[in-house]
């Protein structure tokens, strides 16, 4: 008898889209220039392909996916750097969206996979929001978390659960 849960197409895509979407809306929690966004994208897109070795057979998987679609930035090659149009109303759909992957995942997945999942996405915020200082001047003073990045990390957590 198979035992590994069912997802939909969409619900898989959910699930594969949600990271991404965690690390672009964490970078525009707080606007901090060209460079710090890059620094943020490098250091979220480290913490999803980390999960490649994850315990969570359902995290593996998805951020092998994650990695796969991704594709490849060449050497020397600038991360790309994506902004939401509206950014209170993307940051609040990256929101809305880890609510879904959260009754997904309980209602679908093992415990410790959704458990181990949560606390993934959370992680890859984390890795983003503390990668760049916002403010300060030539490297001195500013802030590593800042209040918006802050709340856009405690509203992700809020949503799945944490």
């Amino acid at each position: 008898m198979d035992t590994e849960p069912k997802y939909t197409d969409e619900e898989w895509g959910i699930l594969v889209g949600l990271p991404q979407s965690v690390l672009i809306a964490a970078s525009q929690a707080e606007s901090d220039g060209t460079r710090r966004t890059r620094d943020e994208w490098t250091a979220g897109m480290a913490a999803i392909a980390d999960a490649r070795g994850s315990s969570s057979t359902l995290v593996r998987s998805v951020a092998s996916d994650v990695v796969e679609r991704q594709g490849n930035v060449e050497e020397g090659e600038e991360p790309p750097v994506i902004e939401f149009p509206d950014r209170d109303a993307g940051l609040a759909e990256v929101i809305a969206r880890a609510k879904t992957a959260h009754d997904i995942l309980t209602a679908k997945a093992e415990p410790a996979d959704t458990e181990a999942y949560r606390f993934w996405l959370v992680t890859v915020a984390d890795a983003v929001v503390g990668a760049a200082k916002t403010g300060g001047v030539l490297g001195l003073g500013g802030d590593q978390v800042t209040a918006a990045e802050r709340s856009f990390r405690d509203n992700l957590a809020a949503a799945l659960d944490i």
